[in-house]
């Protein structure tokens, strides 16, 4: 039994039994849509959810929709607002993960974008950690990422997610937590579907979001962390092997949240645990996103205490 019991669903919230679309439909044949990951966390001590970065997460949405010529009726707005109404009715007293889908609606056949029907669909449901806890291991793919000039990989669009899948078993069944993926020169993207983030001499080194990454609202997260904790911050391109060279490595995402990589290729990685600078930015993430962190309480999106009139 579905543990959600609502979806907002061409324009209104109903039974998540009614949220179904035909097998003719455009976004099913093709992957003709977009999505986007989106937590609320639960505060016991305030018997609070509270919804984190949400306006900044349908901004983003709304760029994917853009580059695939989804037109929708909605503003940031407008999106935050069915959202937090759905969570009121599901009524969740724990960690949500949400997921809103804007796709190409129309039952025909014919591979374009023009002329076809977007429509909306919002639902959410209880969420547990998404990778292992303790430490990953993971693997180099043999699964190149997407260039931007094929399938940008700033836009979550669902048919694109092929190729996170493809990596993401790869490593499974090769007897791997996780994938890390190159671009097509050969230097580090990210993860199956994470940002990536490696610590070397004390600095924290990304990939630039012009190496075929998605542009992370928890990579953004972490690094305004991490430059208010003091620790430098920089992007730029990485080679694999500095993978292994590493003292730390992590990874960020939505629904990763922030995840300790401790060995790549068969090789540990630092002291082959978690390691400093990761404890101290997960420590104060996990605070930050409960609501906990008064100076980033601006993130935080209440769900049932609403605002006086």
């Amino acid at each position: 039994m579905p543990k959600n019991k609502y979806a907002f669903f061409r324009g209104e919230i109903r039974p998540i039994e009614e949220a179904k679309v035909s097998v003719m439909t455009s976004a099913f044949n093709y992957g003709t849509g977009v999505f986007e990951g989106i937590r609320a966390f639960w505060n016991e001590e305030e018997k609070e959810l509270f919804v984190f970065r949400m306006p900044e997460h349908y901004a983003r949405f709304l760029r994917s929709c853009k580059i695939l010529l989804l037109d929708l009726p909605y503003s940031v707005e407008d999106l935050c607002q069915i959202t937090l109404e759905l969570l009121r009715r599901e009524g969740f007293q724990e960690d949500v993960y949400i997921r809103p889908l804007a796709y190409k609606a129309s039952e025909e056949i014919g591979v374009r974008l023009h002329n076809l029907e977007s429509d909306l669909a919002i639902f959410a449901l209880p969420f547990e950690a998404y990778l292992p806890p303790g430490g990953i291991r993971a693997m180099v793919s043999s699964w190149r990422r997407i260039e931007d000039n094929a399938i940008p990989a700033r836009a979550k669009i669902t048919g694109a997610y092929v190729n996170s899948a493809l990596a993401k078993t790869e490593a499974y069944l090769a007897g791997f937590d996780e994938a890390i993926v190159l671009n097509e020169d050969g230097q580090v993207a990210e993860g199956s579907a994470e940002n990536l983030f490696l610590v070397r001499d004390g600095v924290l080194i990304t990939p630039p979001i012009t190496a075929n990454i998605l542009e992370g609202i928890t990579r953004d997260t972490v690094m305004t962390l991490a430059r208010d904790l003091g620790l430098p911050v920089v992007e730029r391109p990485v080679d694999r092997t500095e993978l292994y060279l590493a003292e730390e490595v992590f990874l960020t995402g939505t629904a990763a949240g922030l995840a300790p990589v401790v060995e790549i290729d068969h090789r540990k990685i630092g002291t082959g645990k978690p390691g400093p600078i990761f404890n101290s930015l997960r420590d104060l993430y996990e605070r930050v996103v409960r609501g906990k962190e008064k100076k980033y309480r601006s993130w935080c999106t209440p769900v049932y205490s609403r605002p006086a009139a």
